[in-house]
């Protein structure tokens, strides 16, 4: 059974490669490639410029300001949602399942406008932030909000899986030799997970910086204040200044690549670990 595959037809092997890489080129090449031609055909120097224009500065700093406060933040709330999950009987563990895969069930737009309809102007709480002049939406507040709703299962989906299959053998017998909750944890639970973690917020890192949909509903699209790359790249756009919008698009597809890159990496070096996770 294990050699059944080396018995198929030549033709048929041929067929399925063919159709694979002519599926990777159509649907991931060819528009990395497209970006990235679009984005320079007119000269590192235009290129620069595109993306040093005080607008384009101004969402790169404001993608990372959401990406740093959001990154951390869903860090520590996958960490502890895994480790209650992996690790102890808790009440409702189901229910506490189900709800981190909720934003993967909820299309991000939809996301966006429960923020809006709880903390807009004439939502739930807009009357008494405008009253204590609070902004969250159309702010900063709204776009990490926005932002951590939706990467927030990257972590803890990576992390469930593989504490689940370590078992709890080993924090168990650290207990036993008299060690505390904390010590537990910083010395037998975090060593034995950090390469899934770091897989975890890789993936919550490029997601949050390349949202879209959350984030354009709870954003205003306001230039040069709450415009993250993503809606640059979309205002640009349709200004018809194609090659500013490639430009910006561009620096996400570097990120992407660099994101792969570093998850390749991991999974090379420790495939065994994170094998453990399936």
């Amino acid at each position: 059974m294990a050699n059944s595959g080396l018995r198929e037809p030549v033709p048929v092997k041929a067929l399925l490669i063919a159709g694979a890489v002519a599926y990777v080129t159509l649907m991931l090449l060819l528009p990395l490639g497209a970006v990235l031609t679009e984005a320079f055909k007119k000269g590192w120097d235009v290129w620069l410029a595109a993306i040093n224009t005080p607008d384009a500065r101004a969402s790169i700093k404001l993608t990372l300001i959401v990406a740093t406060i959001s990154v951390p933040l869903n860090t520590v709330c996958g960490v502890a949602a895994a480790w209650a999950i992996a690790k102890f009987d808790v009440p409702g563990k189901a229910v506490l399942i189900a709800l981190i895969e909720v934003p993967f069930s909820v299309s991000p737009v939809v996301s966006g406008l429960v923020f809006v309809l709880l903390f807009g102007a004439q939502g739930w709480f807009g009357p008494w932030l405008a009253e204590h002049d609070i902004h969250i939406i159309f702010a900063l507040p709204g776009l990490v909000l926005a932002t951590m709703f939706v990467t927030f299962p990257f972590v803890a989906r990576q992390l469930i899986p593989l504490m689940t299959a370590q078992g709890r053998a080993d924090e168990e017998a650290a207990l036993t030799l008299g060690a505390s909750g904390w010590q537990v944890f910083w010395r037998v639970t975090l060593p034995n997970i950090r390469f899934g973690l770091l897989y975890g917020v890789l993936l919550c890192n490029a997601r949050a910086m390349g949202e879209f949909g959350a984030v354009s509903v709870v954003s205003g699209h306001i230039r040069g204040e709450t415009n993250t790359m993503p809606l640059q790249v979309e205002a640009l756009y349709n200004d018809y200044d194609f090659v500013a919008a490639f430009a910006v698009a561009s620096l996400l597809t570097l990120l992407a690549i660099v994101t792969l890159a570093l998850k390749s990496a991991l999974e090379w070096r420790h495939r065994d670990q994170l094998a453990a996770q399936h």
